[in-house]
C-alpha cells in the first residue's frame, strides 16, 4: 500500500512539476524618434512546440479612416476578419507576397471581408486604396508568446516555458531589436529594449 501511494505521489509530483515549469518575461520598452508612435510588438522568435491557430478569427476593424488595432500580431494559420465599421467605402490590399499580395475588394459599413494568414514570419502592411493614408501591419508569429507595447512603458509575457529563446521587439517606425533570453523555471526575468530610428 505504500508502494502505490509512493507511486500516486511521485506521479502527481511529476504532473504538478511539468505543470509549473515556466516563467514570465517582463519586458520594459523604452523608444526615441518615434513621433505619433504606432506602437509595436515584443514576441518569442521560436518555441518548440506545435500550437493550432485559434477557433475564432482576429478583428481588424476601420473607424473614423483608422484600422484598430494599427498592429495585429497572430499565430499562424488565424484567420483574421476585417471589418468596415465607417460610413464610406473602405478596400484592404496588401503589396507583400507573403499575404499573397492580397486585394480583398472594397464594401460597405456593416460588412466584412476574411483571409488567412499562413505564412510564418509574415509581416504584412495592410492598406485602403480609396485611403491612401490609412496603415496597418499584421505580424504572423509562431507561437502566442508575445505582447504589445504602445507608450513606453512594462508589460509582461506571462506563463513562458522554461528554455533559452531570441526575443524580438519589433515596432512599424523603429529599428527591430533581439537579445537571448533563459526563461526560468519559475518566478520571472526582466528584459530592457531600447528602440529608436537607428
Amino acid at each position: 500500500m505504500k508502494f502505490i501511494h509512493s507511486g500516486i505521489y511521485l506521479a502527481v509530483l511529476t504532473l504538478l512539476t511539468s505543470v509549473v515549469q515556466a516563467g514570465d518575461i517582463i519586458v520594459h520598452v523604452t523608444t526615441k524618434g518615434a513621433r505619433g508612435k504606432g506602437g509595436g510588438v515584443v514576441y518569442i522568435q521560436k518555441v518548440e512546440q506545435e500550437f493550432p491557430p485559434p477557433e475564432e478569427p482576429a478583428v481588424m476593424d476601420q473607424k473614423n479612416l483608422v484600422f484598430h488595432p494599427h498592429i495585429l500580431p497572430i499565430t499562424v494559420g488565424s484567420t483574421v476578419k476585417f471589418k468596415n465599421s465607417d460610413d464610406v467605402l473602405h478596400n484592404i490590399f496588401t503589396p507583400d507576397a507573403c499575404a499573397e499580395k492580397i486585394n480583398l475588394g472594397t464594401w460597405p459599413k456593416g460588412e466584412s471581408r476574411t483571409y488567412t494568414f499562413n505564412e510564418e514570419g509574415c509581416i504584412s502592411v495592410m492598406l485602403c486604396n480609396v485611403h491612401p493614408e490609412m496603415e496597418a501591419w499584421v505580424l504572423v508569429l509562431q507561437n502566442p508568446f508575445y505582447v504589445e507595447v504602445g507608450e513606453d512603458g512594462t508589460y509582461p509575457i506571462e506563463g513562458v516555458p522554461a528554455g533559452t529563446y531570441e526575443l524580438v521587439a519589433w515596432h512599424d517606425r523603429l529599428k527591430s531589436k533581439t537579445q537571448t533570453v533563459v526563461v526560468p523555471a519559475e518566478g520571472e526575468i526582466q528584459v530592457d529594449f531600447a528602440l529608436s530610428r537607428r
